[in-house]
């Protein structure tokens, strides 16, 4: 599965930036006007949804653009798909968006990529395989403590959300090494896995925007949680080197982080 997931992932990055010219001349809106959707998350999503059919007609897929396949599948296998995560990104031409694949299985992710469209960078893993970046095994790292911590986060396309956001941020920025925000949960995550960033955490995830990077961070070593042993999820994702999660977890329940609109 990780085979194909590569393999089909590679073909969606490269038409991803095919199509980027085009693409930013067509865009529409989701939830709100700065939630931009264009045409070729769309075309990038068929294609995945097409190839994925091609190798494996009894599988279902879960795609953040057209939803969910799995009326049709015949097996326990269900793919989760973001066809570019970071559209903001992409559409800006800030080279920070990706196509993100998973493989799950009776519930659980057991194989993922996520390539990088704009530079080709891949990262990769399978359940109790390990996390791996171009043949080099990832581990995520091993700061002295969350003061020496550097931590990512994303923020919601709705203003409401956001006000709460930037409170949690405000309490939480005095409390660490730094706070950055690239815009792009699954390459967020592969940050974690390669040691890039230290913690990570954002409220508002829907499957498709963690299940392959959630894996990867997690066989880097990674702690990956929602808040208070819930699983990680809408309300909440936290995924963190071990030397810094119950202390990054600890300041964002205290932050209520979870919490707001």
């Amino acid at each position: 599965m990780l085979e194909l997931a590569v393999g089909v992932a590679r073909d969606a990055a490269a038409t991803a930036r095919r199509m980027r010219a085009e693409a930013i001349g067509d865009v529409e809106t989701k939830s709100t006007a700065t939630d931009v959707v264009t045409a070729a998350d769309k075309a990038v999503e068929r294609q995945v949804i097409e190839a994925l059919r091609a190798a494996r007609p009894g599988d279902g897929v879960l795609g953040e653009e057209y939803g969910s396949t799995e009326e049709a599948a015949t097996g326990p296998v269900r793919w989760i798909l973001d066809p570019i995560d970071g559209t903001v990104n992409y559409l800006y031409g800030l080279p920070q968006y990706a196509v993100s694949l998973a493989a799950e299985v009776g519930g659980t992710v057991v194989a993922g990529v996520v390539v990088n469209a704009a530079t080709g960078d891949e990262w990769t893993a399978t359940l109790g395989g390990g996390a791996w970046r171009g043949g080099r095994r990832l581990h995520c790292s091993a700061p002295a403590g969350l003061g020496q911590a550097l931590v990512g986060t994303g923020f919601s396309y709705d203003a409401r959300r956001r006000e709460h956001q930037g409170r949690v941020v405000a309490g939480l920025i005095t409390r660490v090494r730094d706070i950055r925000r690239f815009g792009a949960a699954a390459l967020d995550l592969c940050a974690v896995a390669e040691g890039m960033l230290d913690g990570y955490y954002e409220k508002g995830l829907n499957p498709w925007d963690w299940a392959a990077g959630g894996l990867i961070a997690t066989e880097a070593g990674a702690v990956v949680s929602g808040l208070n042993g819930a699983a990680p999820g809408l309300d909440l994702l936290v995924a963190a080197a071990p030397a810094v999660f119950n202390d990054l977890h600890d300041v964002l329940a205290n932050l209520d982080a979870s919490g707001g609109p």
